[in-house]
C-alpha cells in the first residue's frame, strides 16, 4: 500500500501519461499508462538494454520503426475462441497487425548489433497464409468478395440479374405512369425498390405502400408487378448474408486455430511499441542510459545535471519556468543525507526529482541527467512527501505523518540480526549492511509537534532508517538533526542555496555544508525594527549564532573553492590552446624543411643532367674520325674535372645511434627544444617527452642525444604476405522458365507472397513479370524488392525479355 501511496506522491502517473503520449499504438499507449515496475535487477536491466537498441536502431532508420497496421485484436482473439463470428473490419484488422509486425521483424532481422530485439522477434509467426486469405476473402471495405466461395459468387449474379429485372419494370412504369409520380426517381424502402406516387393518384399504380412523405402528399408505391421479384431478391439477399457469414465463420476457424501465437504476436508488437516510446521520450528529454551500481563495491551515485521530468514536460508545453538541475553525488558509506534550507527552496522538488529517476531507471528509461548516469537498484522506493491532514479522518498533520512512516517502517521489516544462540545483537553501525535496498524519502521528518520532542523523534527515525535501508533523504528544518553528521559517518548534511541580496533560494544543491537560519536576517532586510531583531538573537542564544557564523564562513570558503575552480579551468584551456599553437609551429617546420628537401632534390637532378650533356658532348668528340692518344688523355682529364665539378659534398659521418631511455635529456631540433624522456619509444617509434609545462608526443626520427647522435631506427618484423583468394566465377544469367514468374492479373498481396516464396528458392535471378497496366502492380513489386533481405539489387529486363514490363531481381 505504502508503495502505491508513494507513486501517487511523486505524480508517477502523469510521467506515464507523458510516456504514452510517444507511443504508436493504443496498445502501447495502455501498457504505458499502466506501467508495471519490475521485481528484479535482471528485469530492469533487459528493459534498458531493449530501450537503448530500440535508441541505436531509430539513428539509423531516416523514418524510425514504423507500426502501421497494428491494432489491438485482443477481443477479436478471445471471441473467435468462444466459437463467435467475426465481422469483416475484425478480420481485415488482424490481417493489418500480422503485416505490420512482419514488417517490424523484418527490419529488426536487418540490422546488426541488435541481440535483444533480434531475439525478441526470433519466434515471431506471422502466418502469411492466413493474411494471403482474409485479403482473398475480405476487401478493403471489409465486405466479402465475390471470389471467397463459388457459391456465393453464384447468388450474387442470381442478385444483380433480379434487380436488373426489378429496375427495368420500375423504368418502364415510370415512362408509362409519368403523370401520377412525383418525379422520375427510384429508391428502396428497407429492402424493397419503390417509386414515388402522388397521393391523389394512388389508384394509377396499384401496389403496397412502404411509405409517406413528411407533408403525406407523397407514396412510396412498390407497384403489384414487381413485388414477386422483390420477394424473390429478399431470399437471395438471405441466400448472400448465410453464404457471407459462412465465410466469415471459416476464417473466424482459422484465428480461433491460431489463437496462442496471435496473441503472442500481440504481445510482442506491444513490448516493442513501449520499448520504442521509452527511447522516443528518453531522446525528447536529453537523458543518457543509467548503469545500476552496487554500493558495497565503493561506487558512488553520480546524477550531475538531474532534471525533473514533469517539471520539463510543465517548461516546453505549459510554458513553465526553467528547470534548474541538481547534482546528487553520494559517497557508499553515506545512508542518510538530511537536507536544510528556506522554505520554496527546492528541497522537496529535490526528494521528488530521486524518487522519479530511481523509478525511470527500474522500468528502462533513461535518466535526465548528464552522463555518466550511476544509480543503485533500490527494489522499494518509499515516500512520506506532503501534507496528510484530515479533519474526516481526525488527522493533524503530525498524526498524518506519522502513520505514514509507520507504513514505512512495516515496508522495511524488522531487519535485526540474530546470533546463533537465538539473541539479538545491536548492529554496529559503521559495517550493517542494509536490507533490503530501499530508497526511503522523507519530507519535514519530525515536523507538525513540539520541537524538542519532533527533533529527537526525527534524529531516532533517521539513525533507525540508517540501520535498515539503502538510502534515505529527508528535508527539515531542525538544527539538531544537521550535528548528526559529525557523530555517525554514515550521516552527511547538504543544503538549498539562500541568496541574501535577493532574499530569494537560487534552488542549487550544496554538499557538505548545512543550512543556516536565515529568519532573523530576513525580517531585519524586510524592515523589521532592529531592536526586535537583535533582541530576538538574544533569545535566541550565542550558540546558535555561533553556528550560523561558522556555516556563513564554511559557504563563504566554498565560494572561494569555486573561484579557483573556475581559474584552474582557465589556466587549463590557456595550456591547451599553447599546445596547440605549438603543435601547428611544429607542423609548419616539418612542412618547411620537406619543402627544402624537396627543391635540393630538384636541384641535384638538374646538376646531373647538365653533367650527362657534358660527358655526352665529350663522348661525340672522340667519335669524330680515329682518336690519337692524346686526345684519349684531354677526354679522360676532361671527364675528371666534370666529375669534381659535380660530385656532392661527402656527407658528415654519422655518430653511432642510441636509443632513448626514460629519464634521459634529447633534443628537438625541429622545434630548438631540449627535452625530458617520459615513456621509452613504442614499436611503432613514437616516445613522450616533458619541456617546461608541455607534454607532447614526438617520432624517435625527430630527436637526438645532447651530442648529435641520430636514434638506432626500430625495425617492424616484415607481415606474413596474405593468401590471394581467387575472383569469384561470374555465373551466367539465363532465363528459363524455372526462374520466370507471371503476376500479371494478381493483387500487390497475393504477388508479395508468390515473390517471398520464388526469391527463398532462388539461386539465380529471377524474372518477374508484372506488365504494364495502371503501374500498381509494378509499384507494390518494386516496393517489396527494395526491403527484401536477399534481394541485391533489380532492373528492367532488356527490351527483348519484356522491357520495363519485366523485373529482373538478383538474388544475393
Amino acid at each position: 500500500m505504502i508503495q502505491s501511496e508513494t507513486l501517487e506522491l511523486l505524480e508517477w502517473h502523469r510521467l506515464c501519461q507523458h510516456l504514452a503520449t510517444f507511443a504508436a499504438t493504443k496498445l502501447g499507449a495502455t501498457a504505458a499508462r499502466h506501467l508495471k515496475i519490475p521485481d528484479s535487477q535482471i528485469q530492469s536491466e533487459q528493459l534498458l538494454e531493449q530501450t537503448k537498441e530500440v535508441y541505436q536502431l531509430e539513428t539509423r532508420l531516416t523514418t524510425g520503426l514504423s507500426f502501421e497496421g497494428i491494432q489491438d485484436i485482443g477481443d477479436s482473439l478471445e471471441r473467435a475462441e468462444r466459437s463467435g463470428v467475426l465481422a469483416g473490419d475484425e478480420l481485415l484488422a488482424i490481417a493489418t497487425t500480422l503485416a505490420g509486425t512482419r514488417n517490424l521483424r523484418r527490419v529488426i532481422d536487418n540490422q546488426e548489433d541488435l541481440p535483444i530485439l533480434t531475439d525478441l522477434v526470433a519466434d515471431l509467426r506471422t502466418y502469411p497464409e492466413l493474411e494471403q486469405e482474409i485479403h482473398r476473402c475480405i476487401d478493403e471495405r471489409a465486405q466479402v468478395t465475390d471470389r471467397a466461395s463459388q457459391k456465393l459468387g453464384e447468388i450474387r449474379t442470381d442478385l444483380r440479374r433480379v434487380r436488373s429485372q426489378i429496375t427495368q419494370k420500375l423504368q418502364n412504369i415510370l415512362q408509362a405512369k409519368s403523370g401520377a409520380v412525383q418525379e422520375q426517381l427510384i429508391t428502396q424502402r428497407g429492402d424493397r425498390f419503390v417509386i414515388p406516387v402522388k397521393a391523389p393518384q394512388k389508384d394509377a399504380i396499384p401496389g403496397i405502400v412502404h411509405d409517406t412523405s413528411t407533408s403525406g402528399a407523397t407514396l412510396y408505391v412498390e407497384p403489384n408487378s414487381v413485388v414477386p421479384l422483390g420477394n424473390q431478391l429478399r431470399q437471395i439477399i438471405r441466400r448472400e448474408q448465410a453464404e457471407e457469414e459462412a465465410v466469415r465463420r471459416a476464417l473466424t476457424e482459422l484465428v480461433a486455430a491460431v489463437k496462442p501465437d496471435l496473441e503472442r504476436l500481440l504481445a510482442i508488437a506491444t513490448t516493442l511499441d513501449l520499448a520504442t516510446a521509452r527511447s522516443r521520450y528518453s531522446y525528447w528529454l536529453g537523458a543518457n542510459p543509467p548503469r545500476f551500481i552496487q554500493r558495497g563495491d565503493s561506487e558512488i551515485i553520480t546524477l550531475r545535471n538531474l532534471r525533473h521530468p514533469l517539471l520539463v514536460w510543465q517548461q516546453q508545453h505549459e510554458q513553465g519556468q526553467p528547470v534548474v538541475p541538481v547534482d546528487l553525488l553520494i559517497n557508499p558509506l553515506i545512508r542518510v543525507v538530511t537536507i536544510t534550507g528556506p522554505n520554496t527552496g527546492g528541497k522537496t522538488v529535490t526528494l521528488k526529482t530521486l524518487g522519479l529517476a530511481a523509478l525511470m531507471a527500474k522500468v528502462g528509461l533513461f535518466v535526465p541527467a548528464r552522463e555518466p548516469v550511476e544509480i543503485p537498484w533500490f527494489d522499494k522506493v518509499l515516500a512520506d512527501i506532503g501534507d496528510e491532514q484530515s479533519l474526516q479522518q481526525s488527522l493533524s498533520t503530525f498524526s498524518g505523518h506519522i502513520r505514514r512512516i509507520s507504513r514505512i517502517l512495516e515496508a522495511l521489516g524488522n531487519g535485526d540480526l540474530e546470533l546463533g544462540t537465538g539473541e539479538k545483537e545491536i548492529p554496529n553501525p559503521q559495517s550493517l549492511i542494509p536490507n533490503p535496498q530501499s530508497l526511503v524519502l522523507l519530507d519535514e521528518v519530525g515536523a507538525g509537534t513540539d520541537p524538542v520532542e519532533g527533533s529527537a523523534l526525527a534524529i531516532a527515525l533517521l539513525q533507525y532508517l540508517a540501520n535498515h535501508a539503502q538510502l534515505t533523504i529527508a528535508t527539515t528544518h531542525f538544527g539538531e538533526l544537521k550535528a548528526l553528521k559529525y557523530e555517525d559517518d554514515r550521516f552527511e548534511n547538504a543544503s538549498v542555496e539562500f541568496d541574501e541580496s535577493t532574499l530569494s533560494p537560487t534552488y542549487r544543491l550544496l554538499w557538505g555544508i548545512p543550512g543556516r537560519s536565515n529568519a532573523l536576517t530576513i525580517a531585519l532586510r524586510l524592515g523589521l525594527k532592529p531592536e526586535v531583531v537583535q533582541q530576538a538573537k538574544t533569545q535566541v542564544g550565542e550558540a546558535t549564532d555561533e553556528v550560523n557564523q561558522v556555516i556563513a564562513g564554511l559557504e563563504a570558503q566554498r565560494r572561494r573553492q569555486e573561484t579557483k575552480a573556475a581559474e584552474a579551468q582557465n589556466l587549463l584551456q590557456q595550456a591547451e590552446r599553447l599546445y596547440k599553437q605549438v603543435s601547428a609551429k611544429a607542423a609548419s617546420l616539418e612542412e618547411r624543411e620537406s619543402s627544402l628537401r624537396a627543391s635540393q632534390e630538384i636541384a641535384v637532378q638538374q646538376a646531373i643532367a647538365q653533367a650527362k650533356g657534358e660527358i655526352a658532348q665529350v663522348i661525340r668528340r672522340l667519335q669524330k674520325g680515329t682518336p690519337t692518344a692524346q686526345e684519349a688523355q684531354q677526354a679522360t682529364n676532361a671527364l675528371n674535372q666534370i666529375g669534381q665539378l659535380y660530385q656532392p659534398a661527402t656527407p658528415a659521418k654519422p655518430k653511432a645511434g642510441f636509443m632513448p631511455k626514460v629519464g634521459d635529456r634529447v633534443r628537438i631540433p625541429k622545434l630548438g627544444q631540449i627535452a625530458d624522456v617520459i615513456t621509452a619509444p613504442d614499436e611503432d617509434g613514437e616516445l613522450s617527452v616533458r619541456f617546461g609545462l608541455m607534454k607532447m608526443n614526438v617520432k624517435l626520427q625527430d630527436v637526438e642525444s645532447l651530442d648529435g647522435q641520430k636514434p638506432e631506427p626500430i625495425v617492424k618484423p616484415k607481415p606474413a604476405p596474405a593468401a590471394v583468394t581467387p575472383p569469384p566465377q561470374s555465373v551466367p544469367e539465363i532465363r528459363t522458365s524455372q526462374n520466370t514468374i507471371d503476376l500479371r492479373g494478381k493483387r500487390v498481396a497475393d504477388a508479395e507472397y508468390i515473390l517471398d516464396k520464388a526469391i527463398s528458392e532462388a539461386t539465380g535471378p529471377v524474372w518477374i513479370i508484372h506488365g504494364y497496366g495502371t503501374g500498381k502492380l509494378r509499384q507494390g513489386v518494386h516496393a517489396f524488392l527494395q526491403q527484401h533481405p536477399r534481394v541485391n539489387n533489380y532492373e528492367p529486363a532488356e527490351q527483348a525479355d519484356g522491357g520495363t514490363g519485366v523485373t529482373v531481381a538478383h538474388i544475393k
